[in-house]
């Protein structure tokens, strides 16, 4: 018989199978040697008091041997004759779209402007070197997208647009660690996520489809109400070519600058979305973890972090009528140098799988309308995209005009000084003080520094002059979307037309990219 059931246990007992087994009894009433299995189903942990819980939700077996939860394995039927889609863009949208389009049989054309995950190393290694920027193979361009080399985090509130178990499943599959079905907030981490990827391209190509590395889409050619041509340059040698298929998913991220300006040119509906803007902060991981696990002493946070993960943490705080917000905190980890040009500078973070670096960062970002924009509004539906270049490029001038960036202590910033000096950070282009409370437009800066009071008060501890400010954090989301119908997923204009993922205005991390990816897929009927 299997029943599941709920139970709290602390960190240690979560950790010890025999632990784990002895709850299960004592909750269920029943003698320790009746249990013939407990498997782990959900985990997540409860911080708020000073005794650490972690809830579990188990499958618990007695009276017979236990049957382990097996993720779903895909199956791939023969291609069908002459049934081909181009895919633009190979993140995670374009790639589960593939990995769809292939269980449908159907063969997928991806084209990809940017290198395969491991020659893009050599490029994200320049950027800190050189403090060059190749503009198609970056931390946001080339196999796998942006997450790819931007920490892996897993977790999405986004469970009404698809399965996010199918997602993980895929993941799993490919040879993600089966925890991440089991975590309340999974993560996989910056250097395991390559290898996935890598899988993920063998599946495509060993099931029949196509990838083409080094093709950035030029131009796009529409007769009457559909897509017949996909013109794409080869960077290799500068050649152009030609792409047909019988439909076009347009999965090619927030940060693609060029498709936007394409298709406005080309008179194809594009509208202008709220998005959100801010800077990266960084505190020393010891100092969350004693906030959040309420260590008293470093023995003591010692102790706990033997069983507990690096810290983390959630802020949000309505500053007039916006929503002021931590984004993509990274546990651990590392501020990234995510431009995709020369001329301007974008900060990220990543975490590795162990989370062990000596720094904590997250996004500080401030909802924006369109209001806010207002001095851009000649720019039509692209008004937000000129508004988040224009601070893009700020940050560049402020840092120097190479990729280091603008930073302040975070006590100095709200009190509006230039800080004297900085803290040591793990942004490796490296930083230079700048005046970021009077650089960055009001909206945003001054929003940012009532929110941090207030994050100050609720995470006693955090408002600190050992925090610095990096800027800017400017990528959460794209600013433009590009319409499609709710229910056929495709463009209004171009019925064959699929916008998808991120870039397109529909998802927002990993996994609802890779949902978005799967559900529009799903949608193509040829």
């Amino acid at each position: 018989m299997q029943q599941e059931i709920q139970i709290q246990v602390s960190p240690e007992a979560a950790a010890d199978p025999m632990t784990l087994q002895l709850a299960a009894a004592r909750k269920l009433g029943l003698p320790f040697e009746s249990i013939t299995g407990v498997e782990i189903l959900r985990r997540s942990l409860d911080a708020r008091q000073v005794n650490i819980l972690v809830n579990l939700t188990l499958a618990v077996w007695t009276g017979e041997a236990p049957v382990k939860t097996m993720p779903a394995t895909p199956v791939f039927p023969p291609l069908r004759e002459n049934h081909q889609v181009i895919v633009v863009g190979a993140g995670p949208a374009g790639l589960f779209a593939a990995l769809q389009l292939l269980m449908q049989g159907i063969k997928p054309v991806l084209l990809e402007r940017g290198k395969n995950v491991k020659d893009r190393r050599r490029d994200l290694a320049a950027i800190n070197r050189n403090q060059g920027v190749d503009p198609d193979s970056n931390y946001c361009f080339g196999e796998g997208g942006a997450g790819t080399y931007s920490d892996g985090k897993l977790y999405t509130r986004s469970d009404k647009r698809g399965d996010i178990r199918r997602v993980l499943d895929l993941l799993v599959a490919h040879g993600a660690d089966p925890n991440i079905l089991v975590e309340a907030h999974p993560h996989i981490g910056t250097n395991k996520l390559p290898g996935i990827i890598e899988a993920i391209r063998k599946t495509i190509l060993d099931k029949g489809g196509e990838i083409h590395f080094r093709r950035r889409v030029c131009d796009f050619i529409f007769k009457e109400d559909q897509v017949e041509e996909v013109i794409a340059e080869n960077l290799l040698d500068g050649s152009k070519e030609s792409y047909r298929g019988r439909a076009l998913i347009l999965a090619t991220g927030h940060s693609a600058r060029n498709i936007y300006f394409l298709l406005h040119q080309k008179n194809v509906l594009l509208e202008a979305k709220p998005f959100a803007m801010g800077l990266r902060i960084e505190h020393p991981q010891e100092l969350i973890d004693r906030i959040q696990y309420h260590c008293r002493t470093e023995e003591e946070r010692e102790i706990k972090r033997k069983w507990l993960p690096a810290a983390s943490y959630t802020l949000v705080e309505q500053v007039e009528g916006r929503g002021v917000y931590s984004f993509c905190m990274c546990p651990g980890g590392i501020i990234a140098p995510c431009a995709t040009a020369q001329g301007e500078v974008v900060t990220n973070g990543w975490s590795p799988s162990k989370r062990n670096n000596p720094f904590a960062n997250s996004g500080l970002v401030v909802s924006l309308q369109a209001e806010d924009w207002q001095q851009y509004q000649q720019h039509g539906p692209l008004a937000g995209l000129h508004y988040q270049m224009a601070l893009e490029q700020m940050a560049s001038v402020a840092g120097g005009g190479t990729q280091v960036a603008p930073a302040q202590r975070m006590t100095d910033f709200i009190q509006e000084r230039i800080s004297a000096s900085i803290p040591a950070v793990s942004y490796q282009p490296g930083v230079v003080a700048a005046p970021l409370h009077s650089l960055l437009p009001a909206a945003i800066g001054k929003r940012l520094q009532t929110a941090l009071l207030q994050f100050g008060k609720k995470m006693r501890g955090y408002l600190t002059e050992e925090a610095v400010l990096v800027g800017v954090e400017s990528r959460t989301s794209t600013p433009v979307r590009i319409p499609r119908d709710k229910v056929l997923l495709s463009h209004p204009q171009y019925r064959n037309f699929y916008p998808c993922g991120e870039g397109a205005g529909y998802a927002g991390g990993i996994v609802s990219a890779a949902m978005d990816g799967l559900r529009v897929a799903a949608a193509i009927k040829i």
